[in-house]
C-alpha cells in the first residue's frame, strides 16, 4: 500500500484582486484529486509559523523540525553530497552581486541570486583554491546556489551574511557567544577573499561585458552542525524515496535514511523534466513504500512575484497528471500539497495554510470539487499540522498501531 507524496513547493497564493493562480490555472486533472478525495487546509509547521522548505519538509515526513532542524547548511551540505564530520559548521549560499567600493562589507547587495546564474562551476573550483587557515570545502548546489563548509571551527553559533534583501550592504557574519569568535573571523576572511576572487574571475569579467550580473559576491546564511536524526525506516519501518532536483530536498531526504533520485531533465526550476520526474516517482511507487516528489518551480515563480508565471507553470503541470490519475487507488494512497504558501504580492514564504487532498478507496470523500485554497478548507480533513499528514495517510492505510488499550 504505497503512498505517493507530491509537493508543490510555495504553491499557494493570497489573493489579487480576489483571485491566486489556483483560482485562475485551467487544471481539471488537480481539480479532479480534489473530487475524488477528502480535502482540507494544512499549517506545515504551527499557525503563524512561516516554513522554510527544509523545516516543512521534516514535519511533512513526521519529524518535529523544533528537535530535529539543524539549520538549513548541513541539510543542504548533504543533498550536495557532502559528508559532515564532528567540528563541521556548514553554511548555505548563495552567488550574489554587489556594486560599490572597498571591502565586500562596504558593497551593496543588487541582486540576490546574480541574475540567477545556473553555471557555477568554474566560480566553485576558484573558491575552493582560496588560502585559508582552517579547511573548507565549497559545493554546487540548485542554481545560484552553493555550500561552504568550514571544517574545524567548533562553533556554527554564527550570524548570517546574508541580508536577504537587495539595497543594503553584506553583512559582517557576528559571533552569537564568545566561543564563536575566532570562527566569525574565519568567516569574514572567507568572504573577503571570495569576493576578490569572484570580481575578476573571468566568467564574471565575460559577463560584465554582456551586460549580466556579476556573481562576485557569495552569501552565506543557515550555519548548523548535523544532529544525530533517526531514519525513516527506524520510526515506521518503512522505506522512504524522494525525487527532487533541489539540493535542500535532496539533503532532508538523505538525513532521514530516504533514497534520493534525480532524473536527467529534472532542473529544480521550471525549465524541468516534468514526465520524467513523474515517471521516476511511479517507478519508485512500484519499488518503495514512501515515495515524496517534489516540484520547486512554483515557490522560485512565488519568488519572482510572477502571477502569470505561476498560472502558466499550473498548466503545464496539470497536462502530466495523467499517470497520477490512473493509479488504482485500492492499492495506492495519493497525498497531493505544498510545504507552505510563496504568495506573489509577498515574494517570500508566509504561514498562510496550504490545500491538501488525500485519495484513497474508503476516504470520507467531501464536497470539494476544485483544487484551491478557497474551496479545501471546506473539506472533512478540516485543518490539520504538517507532522500529523504521514500519521493520517498511515492510518487511512490501516498501518498505524492502536495507541492504548
Amino acid at each position: 500500500m504505497p503512498v505517493l507524496m507530491f509537493i508543490m513547493d510555495g504553491l499557494p497564493d493570497r489573493p489579487v484582486g480576489g483571485k491566486t493562480p489556483l483560482t485562475v490555472a485551467k487544471k481539471p486533472k488537480l481539480d479532479k484529486i480534489a473530487e475524488i478525495g477528502v480535502n482540507g487546509i494544512m499549517d506545515t509547521i504551527s499557525p503563524g509559523i512561516r516554513p522554510g522548505s527544509d523545516t516543512s519538509h521534516l514535519a511533512l515526513l513526521g519529524y518535529d523540525p523544533y528537535r530535529f532542524y539543524t539549520g538549513r547548511g548541513p541539510i543542504e551540505a548533504a543533498g550536495v553530497g557532502i559528508e559532515l564530520k564532528p567540528g563541521d559548521v556548514a553554511f548555505r549560499a548563495n552567488f550574489a552581486t554587489v556594486v560599490g567600493n572597498g571591502r565586500v562589507f562596504d558593497k551593496v547587495v543588487v541582486d540576490r541570486r546574480a541574475g540567477r546564474i545556473e553555471q557555477t562551476e568554474d566560480l566553485v573550483k576558484a573558491l575552493n583554491e582560496i588560502d585559508l587557515d582552517v579547511e573548507f570545502e565549497v559545493a554546487r548546489a540548485t542554481g545560484h546556489r552553493a555550500v561552504v563548509v568550514f571544517r574545524g571551527i567548533s562553533s556554527a553559533e554564527l550570524g548570517e551574511t546574508d541580508p536577504k534583501v537587495v539595497g543594503e550592504k553584506v553583512k559582517t557574519c557576528k559571533p552569537l557567544n564568545d566561543s564563536a569568535r575566532r570562527a566569525a573571523e574565519i568567516v569574514n576572511e572567507f568572504m573577503q577573499k571570495a569576493h576578490e576572487v569572484l570580481d575578476r574571475h573571468p566568467l564574471n569579467l565575460e559577463r560584465e561585458k554582456k551586460g549580466l550580473p556579476k556573481a562576485n559576491a557569495i552569501l552565506l546564511r543557515g550555519a548548523g552542525v548535523m544532529k544525530e536524526i533517526p531514519s525513516f525506516r527506524d520510526k515506521y519501518g518503512l522505506d522512504l524515496a524522494v525525487v527532487s532536483a533541489t539540493a535542500l530536498i535532496k539533503g532532508v531526504g538523505k538525513i532521514v535514511g530516504g533514497e534520493v533520485f534525480t532524473p536527467a531533465g529534472a532542473t529544480g526550476n521550471k525549465k524541468t523534466d516534468l514526465e520524467a520526474k513523474m515517471n521516476a516517482a511511479l517507478d519508485l511507487l512500484k519499488k518503495k513504500d514512501v515515495v515524496l516528489l517534489h516540484i520547486k518551480a512554483p515557490d522560485e515563480i512565488g519568488h519572482d512575484r510572477d502571477f502569470d508565471g505561476k498560472v502558466e507553470f499550473l498548466e503545464r503541470l496539470d497536462s502530466y497528471l495523467d499517470k497520477i490519475l490512473e493509479l488504482d487507488f485500492s492499492k495506492n494512497c495519493l497525498i497531493v500539497t505544498s510545504d507552505h504558501s510563496t504568495p506573489v504580492t509577498v515574494g517570500e514564504h508566509t504561514a498562510d495554510p496550504v490545500a491538501v487532498s488525500i485519495v484513497h478507496e474508503g476516504v470520507r470523500v467531501d464536497d470539494v470539487k476544485r483544487f484551491t485554497e478557497f474551496d479545501a478548507p471546506k473539506g472533512g480533513l478540516c485543518r490539520i499540522r504538517g507532522m500529523d499528514l504521514l500519521s493520517i495517510a498511515l492510518d487511512l492505510l490501516n498501518l498505524s498501531k492502536k495507541f492504548g488499550a
